[in-house]
This record gives C-alpha cells, sequence and structure tokens, in this order.
C-alpha cells in the first residue's frame, strides 16, 4: 500500500475521514439513504481509494499516485455517479425485462472491470480469476456438457444482474461490508489508538508470562485479545508477533515451533467471540439470523481451539523442559489493571450489548464512543482529536481490502443464482457423496482449505455458501452448523500448507522452516480440524440445546481436547510411549464428540492411558532449560 505524504496524502486522508463519518452517520441519522445508495456510496469511496492507495504491481509508485491510477478513480466516480443520476430508473425498473440502454452496457462493463482491478490490487488475483470464469460459465452455458450446460446468459443479462441489481455487486457481501464491518474495524482503529495492544499484551504477559512456556500462552491470550481489533490472521500475526515470537524462542522454543503458536494463535481470532471475522457477519446475513446468536454459537468451539492449543504449548514446555520468564522481567497484574485496565471497558461494553440484543452496528458505534469516553480516565491514554482523526482514516483503509473482496464475491453470487449452479451443483455433491453426510463434509473441507488458500477467509466462505453448503443442509445438517462448519475451514487454511499465509508470516518472523513450521502449526490447531465435524452431528456445541446438554459438552469436550493435546505431543503425567499417545488421542475423539455412550468409552480410555502413565516405571527426567 503506498505511503503518501504532503498534498496526495492528505486528499487520501480526507477522503477516507469522510468514508468513516459518513457510514457512522448513516447508521445514526433517519435521513440516510436507502440500502442500494449507501452501497452505491461505499462502492464509490472503496474504488477510489483502491486505485490511490494500491499501485498496479507491487512495489511500484510507492510515494506518488500515477495519472492513470487518477484516471481510474476518477471513472469510478462516474460510473457510481451515473447510478445517482438515472437513481429513480434503475431501482424502480424491472431487471432484465427493461432492456438496457447502450449506455447503461457501457457503464456496467467499466464498472465490473473496475471492481475486478480493484480487488486484484488489494487481495491478489485469484478472486479475480474466479469471478471471471464464472461470468465465462454463465455466457457459455449451452455449450457446456452435461450437468454444467444450462440455456445461458446473454452479455446484456449478466451486466444488468451484476450492476443495476441487488443480487451482484450490490448484494449481501458488499451490504455487510458497509453495513457492520466496516463500524467494527473503526471501533478496531480506535481501540487500537487507545494502546490496548499494548495493554492486552501487558495483560497477558502478568498472568501467563511466568508459567511453563510463559512466552507460547503469551501468544494465546494477547493473539485472542488482539482478534478483537484486527480481525484478520495476518494481520493478527504482523503486530503480535514481532513481541511473542522472540520471547518464546528467547525462553527455549524452537523456532518452528514458536512461529506455529503465533500462527495459530492469531488465526483463532476469527473464530473467537466477540468480534469474529467478517466472515461471520455475513453467516449473520445468510442465516437470517442476529449476529448475537452467530457469537453465542461460536463460543464453545473457540474454547475448544484455544483451550487444545494452550494445552498442547503447557505439555510441550513439560516434555521440553521449557520454563518461563523470569519473574523479575514480567510486569505486575495489580498496576497494570490499575494504569490500563480501564481500557478493556470498551470491549465489555460491546459484548454486554449484542448480548442485550443491540443491533451490531448500534453495538459498535457505542463500544467506539466508549474508547474515546473510557481513554479520558487516564490523561496520558486519552485520545486526542488528531488521534481520532488517525483511527477513521486507518479504520476506512483497513475496510478496503474487505469491501473489494465483497463487491467480486457478489459477481460470483449473481452469476451462481442466475444459472442455477447451486442447484445444480448441490445434486453433483450428494451424488458424489453417494448421499452419505460425511464424504459431502470432506469435500467441503476440502474446498473451504483450498479456497482459502487464493483469497481471505470471506469470500472463500461465500463461495462455499452459495455452491457446498446448501447441499450438506439438504443432508439433513442445521443450517447454522453448516455455515459454522464451512466457516471454521475458511479459517483454518491460514495456518493448512502448502499456501498458510498466517504461517508464512509468522516464520519471517521467527526466521523458522516454512514447512517445518506449517507441520508444528497442524499440530497445534488439531482440534480446529475435528471440532466442525462433531459440531454438525450434535449441534449442542453450538448452543443449540437444553443446557444439560450443552453443560455436559462442555465438560467432556474440554476433557477431549486436553486429551488430544497429549497425545500429538506425547505428553501427560510423564513423556507418553505410543500405546499411551494412542489411548489419549481415540480418547480424545470420543469426548468431543458429544454422546452418553462415546463420552463414557473415552473417559475408560483417558483412564487407561492415565494409569499405564503412573504404573509405568518412570523415565529419566528431562533437564529444564532457560533458553539457548
Amino acid at each position: 500500500m503506498r505511503r503518501l505524504s504532503g498534498t496526495p496524502g492528505l486528499v487520501v486522508g480526507v477522503v477516507a475521514v469522510v468514508m468513516s463519518v459518513y457510514h457512522v452517520y448513516a447508521r445514526l441519522t433517519w435521513y440516510a439513504p436507502d440500502q442500494h445508495a449507501l452501497l452505491s456510496i461505499t462502492l464509490a469511496f472503496t474504488l477510489v481509494l483502491s486505485f490511490l492507495l494500491y499501485p498496479r504491481r507491487t512495489g511500484a509508485t510507492p510515494d506518488r499516485v500515477p495519472w492513470s491510477d487518477l484516471g481510474l478513480a476518477a471513472l469510478s466516480l462516474v460510473c457510481v455517479g451515473y447510478m445517482f443520476a438515472y437513481y429513480d430508473y434503475i431501482v424502480n425498473r424491472f431487471p432484465t425485462a427493461h432492456p438496457l440502454a447502450t449506455s447503461d452496457k457501457v457503464v456496467g462493463v467499466v464498472a465490473m472491470l473496475l471492481v475486478l482491478e480493484a480487488t486484484r490490487r488489494t487481495i491478489g488475483a485469484s478472486l479475480p480469476i474466479v469471478a471471471l470464469g464464472f461470468i465465462a460459465y454463465g455466457l457459455a452455458g449451452p455449450w457446456l456438457p452435461g450437468a454444467l450446460g444450462h440455456k445461458g446468459l446473454t452479455l446484456e443479462i449478466v451486466i444488468d444482474q451484476t450492476y443495476f441489481t441487488t443480487e451482484g455487486i450490490f448484494g449481501v457481501p458488499l451490504s455487510v461490508a458497509g453495513t457492520y464491518v466496516i463500524l467494527f474495524i473503526i471501533f478496531g482503529a480506535f481501540l487500537e489508538k487507545s494502546g490496548a495492544g499494548q495493554f492486552f499484551m501487558s495483560f497477558a504477559n502478568a498472568i501467563a508470562g511466568g508459567a511453563r512456556g510463559g512466552p507460547g500462552k503469551v501468544a494465546v491470550v494477547s493473539s485472542s485479545l488482539f482478534g478483537t481489533i484486527s480481525g484478520s490472521a495476518v494481520a493478527n500475526v504482523m503486530v503480535d508477533g514481532w513481541l511473542t515470537i522472540p520471547m518464546m524462542k528467547k525462553t527455549g522454543f524452537k523456532p518452528e515451533a514458536a512461529s506455529a503458536i503465533e500462527a495459530v494463535a492469531s488465526t483463532g481470532g476469527q473464530i473467537m467471540p466477540p468480534i469474529m471475522g467478517a466472515a461471520a457477519f455475513v453467516m449473520a446475513e445468510f442465516l437470517g439470523m442476529s449476529y448475537t446468536k452467530i457469537m453465542i454459537a461460536a463460543a464453545i468451539p473457540a474454547i475448544f481451539y484455544y483451550g487444545a492449543l494452550f494445552a498442547a504449548i503447557h505439555l510441550n514446555a513439560v516434555r521440553t523442559g521449557l520454563r518461563g520468564i523470569p519473574k523479575h522481567e514480567l510486569p505486575f497484574l495489580g498496576q497494570i489493571i490499575v494504569r490500563q485496565g480501564h481500557l478493556f471497558l470498551p470491549v465489555v461494553v460491546l459484548l454486554v450489548l449484542l448480548v442485550y440484543g443491540f443491533t451490531p452496528t448500534y453495538a459498535a458505534i457505542v463500544a467506539a464512543a466508549g474508547v474515546i469516553v473510557i481513554s479520558w480516565a487516564r490523561p496520558r491514554t486519552g485520545l486526542r482529536l488528531r488521534t481520532c482523526v488517525e483511527a477513521l482514516r486507518e479504520g476506512a483503509e483497513h475496510t478496503i481490502p474487505v469491501a473489494t473482496a465483497c463487491a467480486a464475491a457478489g459477481i460470483v453470487i449473481g452469476i451462481v443464482l442466475q444459472t442455477g449452479l447451486a442447484l445444480r451443483f448441490t445434486s453433483f455433491l450428494i451424488q458424489l457423496a453417494a448421499g452419505h453426510l460425511l464424504p459431502a463434509l470432506l469435500i467441503t473441507m476440502l474446498a473451504g482449505i483450498i479456497l482459502g488458500m487464493g483469497m481471505p477467509t470471506t469470500p472463500a466462505y461465500i463461495m462455499q455458501a452459495a455452491l457446498l453448503i446448501p447441499a450438506i443442509i439438504k443432508l439433513g445438517v442445521p443450517p447454522i452448523a453448516a455455515h459454522m462448519f464451512a466457516f471454521y475451514f475458511s479459517c483454518l487454511s491460514a495456518v493448512t500448507p502448502p499456501v498458510a499465509l498466517a504461517v508464512y508470516a509468522a516464520a519471517s518472523i521467527g526466521k523458522a522452516s516454512l514447512w517445518g513450521a506449517g507441520v508444528q502449526a497442524l499440530k497445534f490447531a488439531a482440534a480446529g480440524f475435528i471440532v466442525p465435524f462433531f459440531f454438525v452431528y450434535s449441534p449442542a456445541l453450538l448452543f443449540q440445546g437444553t443446557w444439560t446438554e450443552i453443560g455436559s459438552v462442555l465438560v467432556t469436550g474440554t476433557l477431549g481436547v486436553v486429551a488430544l493435546a497429549a497425545g500429538l505431543e506425547g505428553q501427560f503425567l510423564r513423556p507418553a510411549i505410543w500405546l499411551e499417545r494412542g489411548l489419549f488421542i481415540a480418547a480424545a475423539f470420543l469426548l468431543i464428540d458429544p454422546g452418553f455412550t462415546t463420552d463414557m468409552i473415552g473417559l475408560a480410555l483417558l483412564a487407561i492411558g492415565l494409569g499405564v502413565q503412573k504404573l509405568r516405571p518412570a523415565a529419566i527426567p528431562v533437564p529444564e532449560r532457560a533458553g539457548p
């Protein structure tokens, strides 16, 4: 991204601040435009800032905006301005029934190309290539073989559907970005400016830094908290990792293990309530339910994910003899809470508002305002006007990649709806899985991981929502479990080799082997790959059931993820032999799987494994080591 200074930097800054202020204002006033107009304005800001901030190729013109990009920004305003010039006609006409004028077609094609180019600049070429592939599929329908064939779309229908209706670029994905995501990103920017990030790190150090493997546990705590600010696995790594990875290496963690811990902990920020990734807001729209229900449903799987990681770090540290950070280097918890504890209150305010049923937009705006007010509890942390302006600017800038991805994903959704591909793909997937749920889930898992390798979580999840999720719902899976399943694996693609972006970012900081860190990350994130299969079969893991059922799965599942960590790390009461590791892993699967019979068998296997460890002659103790 360009770092502009002088007049260009001032102009871009003003545009970004106005974008943030406008979206806050639009949610606070009765005089805001209707949804289509709001999204048109969102698209205008998004495209203009994309071309002003992101160069055509990486490393090109880092400190200035070439005339060609100024021209693209101006062309973006022309395309959106055309929408407003003929707004009444566009919103009141019947799509495909009223033919498009020549000027409509030209504007529609140019707008589509601008969206695809802006997406390429901000998140890479994968999603634009996918979108172009779907457009080609729509046009080539009559010539395609077998089940892929359809009656075909004309170019006019593609343009109409994509740009002049609310089922293309202006569909659900962009609606979520312009309605919810930008407000939560603005909240995160204010929280970061208040110094909350440093508070989270100090807080994590104070409560976990001195324990065995303390720096690794600090990474878990701080990354789960920092996910509230960033919502991005890679961003989380790049901010948190510079502190946690060197700390882990200093106390004896191997570079690959340190990098993997940070990557897995940062990836979990997207699945950790109260503020999850942008895809969670899209999920709420697709399901037609409140974000609060999504947040509550995600709680137990998130506990299992981080619980398994925390247990794996502890057992790894016990097995290898690692100690924590020396006590004299740790901050005092009481002092941190007295000096900076007030910075956590805005997150509490946000959580309370969401739980009590307030809309996410209202909760985000109130929480952001709360950051400003609460920061003045200590004059040193009080946000000044200039800092608030910087937060508004950064909030808009961080929204741009999400908004461009959502706009491009809308193109795909539009083609899928027009061609009926979702229905055919659903039938094809059910036939391929022979009507059985498990093969369909495995296919969906692989699709989520593969899609997530080339694009962010949100568009990867949207692709699955359009093509794969209907099939597993048709096989009897509750809609919320089906969507959460796809969402999980779209997130986990960040730590799944061969393309694991969060691992790449962490390994670059830790100077670790990419493959070594990737394999370690798979081991640390193992619970994340297992739990989704179980909440599909038993939605009690998603708070769908009685309190007795939910409490039971929480207790047995927690034991299961600890047993899983013990089996994978080869350590529980003492270093484990292969028989014991097998017993622990088998017990883990049975305990995580809800059900009285599986729980009883799992508890029995866990007890046998612990008994074998207790009775077996002790091995030679591993000497402790404080670091290199």
